[in-house]
């Protein structure tokens, strides 16, 4: 499971620089469409997730391991 959060936010990573390089790119053109504006979005939310989560792995696996 921990190895399939980090493969996801390693690839969310990749989508959104990417998403952010086609809204940088849209705005140098002229005044770019709202979907791509918001669409790095998505990604960083989820980013944030899987960061939260990767973040506390450590901690709950300390209290885990005082428990026993």
């Amino acid at each position: 499971m921990n190895n399939t959060i980090r493969q996801v936010h390693r690839w969310l990573s990749i989508i959104f620089t990417l998403t952010v390089i086609a809204n940088f790119a849209a705005m140098a053109l002229g005044e770019p469409p709202a979907w791509i504006v918001y669409s790095p979005l998505l990604p960083l939310f989820l980013l944030l997730f899987t960061g939260l989560y990767m973040f506390a792995l450590p901690y709950v696996a300390g209290a885990r391991r005082n428990q026993v």
